[in-house]
């Protein structure tokens, strides 16, 4: 009787390690892949923002015209970006938490009971990880939306059919850039909240 239940035990804790390992190593690549996305296109949009306003400005163009494209500033674009590195900080901690479940994984698969992480341990690196996503994309959200606005309110200040000599309304690359960056952080912080709830409500279950 002993010896049946404990290969029931050691079945039901290989099960659990295989979902875990299999989940953590799914969320790490994909958190992993979005984040230098992010990550790629942040550092895109700082390096194209300081590239314009270290621009020299050609003679003969109006001061108001020239002090704008000298800066370089896109009004709100500077929240977004700063939204996008929190976003991007707080994923490495998403990551860090799914490396950890794949370490949980090996544990339970592990001969000796001694190497076992205890249910309770489980379930809290399950719960920081949706915590820490939920996080994440709250801020990438919020600098989604800045983004955006800032494309939005760019585009129907753009008279039609006329040349347009103020630079703040011209809808620029970077300003894309930032965007996409959001959004990409936004897949990560989901991919990652989405495999920690799922193996939370099958432990449950």
């Amino acid at each position: 009787m002993q010896t049946s239940e404990r290969q029931l035990l050691e079945s039901k804790l290989g099960k659990v390690g295989s979902v875990l390992r299999l989940t953590g190593w799914i969320g790490l690549c994909v958190q992993i892949a979005f984040g230098a996305i992010s990550l790629l296109m942040v550092l895109s949009a700082i390096l194209g923002r300081n590239f314009s306003q270290a621009a020299t400005v050609a003679p003969g163009v109006p001061p108001r015209v020239a002090d704008n494209l000298g800066l370089g500033l896109t009004p709100g674009i500077g929240v977004g970006i700063f939204w996008a590195v929190s976003g991007i900080v707080v994923l490495l901690c998403g990551i860090y938490f799914a490396f950890r479940q794949t370490r949980f994984a090996k544990r339970l698969r592990h001969a000796d009971t001694m190497q076992h992480p205890t249910k309770s341990q489980v379930i809290n690196i399950l719960r920081l990880g949706v915590i820490v996503g939920l996080v994440g994309m709250l801020l990438t959200i919020i600098g989604g939306g800045v983004s955006l606005g800032v494309l939005f309110s760019k585009a129907i200040a753009q008279p039609q059919g006329v040349a347009i000599y103020d630079p703040t309304r011209i809808i620029r690359p970077i300003d894309v850039v930032v965007a996409v960056a959001n959004i990409s952080g936004i897949a990560a912080h989901f991919m990652g909240t989405v495999g920690s709830l799922s193996v939370f409500e099958w432990l449950h279950r």
